[in-house]
């Protein structure tokens, strides 16, 4: 049985962001591109030395190229310069530098990334027999699904990615709370401004912040969404910044509190993991 679980979809979650309009010049659209020769030269140059994979003389690059020597000379001095080229003053050969490998891997993109994070999240989602789920922090007051992956099993809630929330609501947004620096009055007000499932004291949820700051995961008992329980970790960058958090959803009631112990300790383990893969 496939069980979508609606009441997890909230106004701010069901907010789209609006396609962009096509670049305008002039109030002309964009219709055909502009091509820079210096560029399609360097281009040109610094696939040549990655295809070659041979350290080459300035005159015999720009003689294979059909490259104005003096220009290509120009070129190949700004590469070095940028560190995308190797020069060796022995040999007076040019050769592709480590900068270029670097370039080519921060082309990985965040969406790539997040890919190579999904075979961690579907096991546990089948050891656990849960719904796996990858929140990203989107601007100062909101998290957004962006990676989604459901237990095997017959039963399983169904969150469809791209729905967005409040970053202080669930699971997630007792680990942010906790690393915001806001003071009590800040707190609560933006406490207020959550609409719970059902109620729960200020209180109690800054109780609940505290522990999930000592034990490393959160939990949200049925307060994001009726008869849904949450268990949420944080997926910190190099300098120890929440980017991201990895949660796991289930049927309210189904398991035991060690049970939920035993569960919280491996998505900790599991946000640790995702670390290695996202930055």
């Amino acid at each position: 049985m496939n069980l979508k679980m609606t009441a997890l979809q909230t106004k701010a979650a069901t907010r789209q962001i609006g396609t962009p309009k096509a670049p305008l010049i002039e109030g002309q659209a964009v219709t055909r591109a502009v091509t820079v020769r210096p560029v399609v030269n360097a281009i040109s140059i610094l696939r040549h030395l990655a295809n070659t994979g041979a350290p080459e003389r300035a005159a015999d690059i720009a003689r294979h190229l059909s490259i104005n020597s003096s220009t290509c000379f120009n070129i190949l001095r700004t590469l070095v310069a940028e560190d995308v080229v190797d020069f060796n003053p022995l040999s007076k050969t040019y050769s592709a530098g480590l900068g270029m490998a670097r370039l080519v891997e921060q082309l990985v993109t965040r969406g790539q990334r997040i890919e190579l994070a999904a075979p961690l999240m579907h096991d546990l989602a089948a050891e656990f027999g849960v719904t796996v789920t990858l929140w990203r922090r989107l601007g100062s007051d909101r998290i957004v699904l962006v990676k989604s992956e459901s237990s095997p099993t017959n039963l399983h809630i169904n969150m469809p990615t791209g729905q967005r929330l409040p970053l202080l609501m669930g699971a997630s947004g007792r680990l942010f709370t906790g690393r915001l620096g806001l003071n009590d009055e800040e707190m609560l007000e933006a406490f207020n401004q959550i609409r719970w499932a059902r109620p729960i004291s200020f209180e109690s949820y800054l109780e609940e912040v505290n522990l999930a700051r000592r034990r490393g995961w959160a939990c949200d008992d049925g307060y994001f969404s009726n008869g849904v329980l949450a268990i949420a970790a944080p997926v910190c960058d190099a300098s120890a910044n929440i980017v991201f958090t990895v949660s796991t959803v289930m049927i309210r009631g189904d398991r035991s509190e060690a049970q939920v112990h035993v569960l919280g300790e491996a998505v900790r383990d599991l946000g640790h993991q995702l670390e290695s893969k996202l930055f």
